[in-house]
């Protein structure tokens, strides 16, 4: 993605100014509500259970999630790892799409920076999340396990919808946890990062339902207020590197 060849160019010019980075990425999908790591060994084991905690400094993670540290500017290393991880996701053929995502993704790099000369410290995360799209039962023809799970792709992207709605409400209560999804994404939709989603259309007569729904989804999240990103740097001598951060999401919308 253009997004990591972007850090990598950053990577190789803040090093001349004395920062040194380590970069780990994860990628997981969200199927029926489960968690799952596409980026495990198939060494025949038993799949963990992924669980979304909280650490003791406030910092959100999955438990037994697969970490790996990349090297941005290696195009070579980051295409096999997103190609085989995208080779496990969920997908099946429906009357609507003959791939058709059957899970939400979300690729997340974990990005930690130091400069021991200006004694800083930098914590950062990316997300890069592919939404499955909505379906309308009637269309897609789906029936048993596949209706199973476009239930749960569509409740799931209701739930999403609240939190947008909340949001540009100002609501007091945001409903994050109604969703693995939500409550995953949550740190970058609390004012403390930056979000951009992108709504793919389809341009065919027989989609226009779709369209418009997904058009009135767009126009929901275009009415949200986050807040400024803010940067946050830590003395490299002490530990409140672990209680701040900066996060970012990049979304998907497809239907």
């Amino acid at each position: 993605p253009r997004a990591i060849e972007l850090i990598g160019r950053q990577k190789m010019s803040l090093e001349s100014d004395g920062w040194a980075y380590t970069i780990k990425a994860s990628f997981l999908e969200i199927y029926n509500e489960c968690i799952r790591d596409l980026l495990r060994d198939n060494n025949g084991a038993v799949q963990k259970n992924h669980d979304i905690k909280i650490d003791r400094n406030g910092q959100r993670y999955v438990s037994n999630l697969t970490l790996k540290t990349i090297d941005p500017c290696d195009h070579d290393e980051v295409d096999a790892l997103l190609r085989q991880a995208s080779s496990r996701r969920s997908v099946a053929a429906t009357g609507m799409n003959e791939m058709s995502s059957r899970s939400h993704s979300v690729f997340t790099l974990h990005l930690e920076a130091a400069n021991p000369r200006q004694k800083q410290q930098l914590k950062g995360v990316l997300h890069l999340v592919d939404l499955a799209g909505s379906e309308r039962l009637a269309r897609s023809g789906v029936s048993g396990q596949r209706m199973t799970e476009a239930v749960a792709i569509n409740r799931s992207l209701s739930s999403l919808t609240d939190v947008f709605v909340a949001i540009s409400n100002k609501q007091k209560h945001i409903p994050f946890r109604n969703s693995k999804l939500t409550y995953l994404l949550q740190p970058s939709l609390i004012g403390n990062g930056k979000t951009l989603m992108l709504v793919n259309l389809s341009p065919t007569i027989a989609s226009s339902q779709e369209t418009l729904c997904s058009l009135r989804f767009a126009s929901q999240v275009n009415q949200c207020e986050l807040g400024r990103a803010k940067r946050s740097f830590a003395n490299a001598t002490s530990d409140a590197l672990n209680k701040s951060g900066k996060s970012s999401t990049v979304t998907t919308s497809t239907h």
